[in-house]
């Protein structure tokens, strides 16, 4: 199982980069074609649409590496009881927070199920939907997280932390000892 998580997270990496790519071209391109009084109305769409799904997918994969915005600093100084009660209180919240979104996200889709974007007619319900993709990702991750938390006992620090920590690469950070 781990095995496919990781090759299916690879995959959104590699979307990642896709929709990266997309983007620096698609606005490099209209940008370099103003410079003729030319340019592709489109371009703009599809160059919106990759962001929005850059970002969602990037906060999927920054979710599932703890690489989200989490102040980790006072978490990691109070008692290991505390730390795991208000672990697991800030897993809850986010699991409230993302079944919001993810039901927004829905109702937004289903009302403008119709609707495309005037230039590429790109569905409405692409760029809504991945709210959805989002919303019920990070709802599991939570869900993993606490199941960890409680079930398999993993410490908090365990859990917040990373295993390529930049500050275990980082030589500035790290002590030399000169011989």
């Amino acid at each position: 199982m781990k095995k496919f998580l990781n090759a299916l997270f690879r995959g959104v990496e590699i979307l990642i980069a896709i929709f990266l790519a997309v983007m620096i071209i698609m606005l490099f391109m209209n940008v370099v074609l103003r410079q003729f009084g030319k340019g592709f109305a489109w371009s703009e769409e599809i160059a919106r649409f990759a962001f929005i799904y850059l970002v969602y997918l990037g906060s999927i994969g920054a979710a599932r590496e703890n690489r989200h915005l989490l102040i980790d600093s006072v978490l990691l100084r109070i008692p290991a009881v505390a730390q795991k009660i208000l672990y697991a209180l800030i897993q809850v919240c986010i699991i409230w927070l993302m079944w919001i979104l993810t039901t927004g996200a829905w109702r937004l889709a289903y009302q403008n199920r119709a609707d495309r974007w005037v230039a590429t007619h790109i569905p409405i319900v692409l760029i809504h939907g991945i709210g959805v993709v989002l919303g019920g990702a990070i709802i599991i991750i939570s869900l993993a997280n606490l199941f960890r938390l409680i079930v398999l006992k993993t410490p908090v620090k365990d859990l917040v932390g990373s295993p390529d920590d930049p500050a275990d690469n980082n030589p500035a950070a790290q002590t030399k000892e000169v011989g």
